[in-house]
């Protein structure tokens, strides 16, 4: 099944094989993705994509500097034939939210976000409500043209399990997404190959998958090395290492096995670590810098071998 859903997504999205298994990686360990990249790439379009591969509720909220937290996660609305206030669903009320241009809107619509990444609900006027099952956020921002935009704070950004980049596409792939567009092959073509149930199914497996004592101890000592690197300032929170065990167990199954190995580790470190380091000296290419760092450290940490 989990071959399905990659070649239903890898369809469209030409060239982006390994951009749609980290994403399907992200769903399957039950976190969120941040997507980065500049305008034309097909942020947006991965999260349809991925929508329209699993038979679930999907919306897409297009962040302004005017939307507001109530727009997210919804308000009491007075029920005159009842002569009571009663819950109004938010946009956020759906299996899998599309946030665009997340860096658009204000941080306190952003922080509206942040109970329901981390706890699966919303609280509104004192009383919580359960979001649906599976849960998925979605969110892309442009790095380029900051006019008008609001940084994530890092409570915010410690949320996402991932942080990746689309890229632009090589010439040949470039050729063949102009060609699909002339033949009419387009997001709408797509079908669901998966349902709810059946999706929650995967994600229990996905628990199955073993990891061994040995390589916690090494993905915890590179955590650790962050907070001890001279180049940064604040290093990896316990929920990064834990986001990054999820992540090597999701990875490790997609790939076919059902043991972690150091390489599934390794290979995710930068989409799972460099988001959340603030490294001494910002600059422009912070991100490049922080990606480095993880790199740095994933050479110096000894990998356990046989173990």
């Amino acid at each position: 099944m989990v071959e399905k859903i990659l070649e239903n997504m890898n369809r469209i999205m030409v060239g982006k094989e390994n951009i749609s298994k980290l994403i399907l990686t992200v769903m399957l360990a039950g976190g969120h993705v941040l997507i980065e990249d500049v305008p034309g790439v097909g942020k947006t379009t991965f999260a349809n994509v991925l929508a329209r591969s699993v038979d679930c509720k999907f919306t897409r909220i297009q962040f302004t500097p005017d939307t507001m937290p109530g727009d997210i996660t919804g308000s009491s609305v007075y029920n005159y034939e009842k002569h009571r206030f009663e819950y109004a669903e938010g946009a956020i009320m759906s299996n899998i939210i599309l946030a665009d241009e997340i860096n658009r809107t204000s941080p306190k619509t952003q922080a509206s976000l942040l109970e329901a990444m981390e706890e699966g609900r919303v609280t509104v006027d004192g009383r919580s409500y359960e979001l649906p099952r599976p849960f998925m956020v979605v969110a892309t921002q442009n790095p380029v043209m900051q006019r008008g935009t609001y940084y994530l704070p890092e409570s915010q950004l410690d949320r996402f399990m991932m942080k990746i980049s689309v890229g632009y596409p090589d010439r040949e792939d470039e050729i063949r997404i102009v060609k699909h567009m002339i033949e009419g092959v387009t997001v709408s073509e797509i079908g669901s190959v998966i349902n709810v149930d059946g999706l929650n199914r995967l994600k229990g497996q996905v628990q199955g998958v073993i990891i061994s004592d040995s390589l916690i101890a090494y993905a915890a000592e590179c955590v650790d090395g962050t907070r001890e690197h001279e180049k940064v300032q604040l290093g990896a929170s316990p929920r990064a290492l834990l986001a990054w065990v999820k992540a090597a167990k999701a990875y490790a199954f997609i790939e076919g096995r059902e043991y972690v190995t150091p390489d599934d580790l390794k290979i995710l470190a930068p989409h799972v670590l460099a988001h959340r380091l603030i490294l001494v000296q910002h600059s422009a290419k912070e991100t490049a810098g922080a990606a480095a760092v993880v790199q740095e450290i994933l050479r110096k940490v000894r990998v356990p071998i046989g173990k």
